[in-house]
């Protein structure tokens, strides 16, 4: 028999195995991953809305029929709503409200069926609008790296839960970046699907006006795969959706990806600055991945520079933020106002009531011909875009706060960790975040990763090139300071 301890530490795939050949029962492997939980949530603050009871009871009925058997597995506050359980998207304004989902999302069904048992909700900013975790209305998640440093955001409560070893995997989405960046600042695998790849439904056609997608952040890139193939596919009545994979993306995972052609960058958008361990950490995935046989040079796609990109980028996110407090007013039966949200949530949405129509439809107009311009780069010869995921390492707590007099602080300060991962959350595209570097200076010992974007609709490729670099520079013995 394998000790517990040995069985929390291998990513969801190995653990679903010893779960189908009895080597431990589903109820041992839940109450050690509570037992875990309530030993370090304290310092962490990852999980705000913990369901144990809940979780207890569905271990009770559960099978082994799904792809993870009966593993334990958390979901972030914002998406996935469970029916009957608290939602609050990092508000206070719906904490204090003790607003509770009335339905299941499909996504939440598609986990469900996968085998995963959710613990409870993990820490997310207010309406996912930061790429850290620090919400005032349950106070900031930690980095288990070292406790001083963000978690990232907006899944820096769910990255932050998987890194400890809480769970294996966790329920993430990402809007600008927010399930690669925290992936990078946890030292765990982040992918973002295409566009569609991935049910909204019931409650949403898209979220963003399409620029969020809904996954997961996992240990390992076996784990992504074996995921995507549960999650993936249309509900009825979605708007659209993308093309399924020839066949599983499981079985795509374990085949060596074909020789390919990578560019890379080591600077931002229009040569923004990025900071020295992120340049090192791009600078040693392009090595690796040259070492392996493809051919890798120094190229980006001429519509990354585009420095109308942002602007469009964050009035969509305005615009949506608007109708965001517009809706919970109206679910809650009060509207929302001032005092009820955070400064920089407030100066959005007031942003989002001020443009017209019209002026969204021509952001929309934007993005759509951004994406085009984007994809002549991979029509171009091109087959990944190997980027670092953040330009610089982990920010201290506090650093990407705003405050009432300075609203925007947080957002302005949050430029170097979105530049890489903002544009492809425009054209729709998959992109993963993998962990082959730790920083080496005064922050010695933080995660930083490797962003790889391919054409729409190609997660077997990213997965395969993600594999290959798993398996030349192999990140599953490293832990945290902070391990559960």
């Amino acid at each position: 028999m394998v000790a517990l301890d040995e069985i929390a530490l291998l990513d969801a795939t190995a653990q679903a195995e010893h779960l189908r050949r009895g080597d431990v029962s589903p109820s041992e492997l839940l109450e050690a991953a509570i037992a875990r939980l309530e030993r370090c949530n304290g310092q962490l603050n990852a999980v705000t809305a913990p369901a144990l009871d809940r979780a207890r009871a569905a271990v009770r009925t559960a099978t082994l029929t799904g792809p993870f058997g009966a593993l334990p597995f958390l979901m972030k506050d914002l998406g996935g709503q469970e029916a009957g359980a608290p939602y609050t998207a990092g508000m206070r304004f719906l904490k204090e409200a003790g607003w509770l989902e009335k339905t299941d999302s499909f996504l939440t069904q598609r986990f469900r069926e996968a085998g995963l048992i959710s613990l409870g909700r993990t820490n997310t900013p207010e309406l996912g609008l930061l790429p850290t975790t620090e919400p005032q209305a349950f106070g900031p998640t930690r980095n288990p790296w070292n406790l001083a440093y963000s978690a990232g955001g907006s899944s820096g409560g769910a990255a932050a839960a998987v890194a400890a070893g809480i769970v294996p995997l966790a329920h993430a989405s990402d809007g600008g970046g927010s399930i690669r960046i925290p992936a990078s600042m946890c030292g765990l695998v982040g992918l973002k699907p295409t566009r569609g790849r991935n049910s909204f439904g019931p409650g949403l056609g898209e979220r963003w006006n399409g620029l969020s997608s809904e996954f997961a952040v996992t240990r390992s890139v076996r784990d992504a795969a074996h995921l995507l193939d549960a999650t993936s596919g249309a509900m009825p009545g979605d708007p659209y959706f993308a093309a399924p994979p020839p066949r599983s993306y499981a079985s795509m995972v374990v085949e060596a990806p074909p020789r390919l052609r990578i560019g890379f960058a080591t600077t931002g958008p229009n040569g923004a600055a990025v900071h020295a361990e992120c340049r090192a950490a791009v600078q040693l995935g392009a090595r690796l991945l040259a070492d392996a046989g493809h051919t890798v040079e120094e190229s980006h796609p001429e519509a990354f520079d585009d420095p109308q990109n942002p602007a469009a980028y964050v009035d969509i996110v305005a615009s949506n933020t608007a109708r965001a407090l517009a809706v919970w007013g109206e679910a809650v039966g009060r509207a929302v106002v001032e005092p009820d949200v955070e400064a920089l949530t407030w100066q959005m949405a007031e942003r989002g009531r001020s443009l017209s129509a019209a002026d969204l439809l021509a952001r929309l107009e934007y993005t759509h011909r951004l994406g085009r311009r984007l994809a002549t780069w991979w029509d171009s010869g091109f087959d990944i875009f190997l980027t670092p995921t953040v330009g610089a390492p982990p920010p201290p707590i506090g650093h990407l706060s705003s405050t009432p007099d300075e609203p925007f602080r947080g957002l302005i300060r949050a430029a170097p960790f979105g530049m890489f991962t903002l544009p492809f959350n425009m054209s729709g595209q998959p992109a993963i975040s993998v962990p082959l570097y730790w920083t080496r200076d005064e922050t010695a010992g933080l995660p930083i990763g490797c962003q790889l974007v391919a054409r729409y609709g190609r997660e077997d490729l990213l997965l395969q090139v993600a594999a290959q670099l798993e398996q030349i520079q192999p990140w599953a013995d490293r832990r945290p300071a902070l391990a559960a």
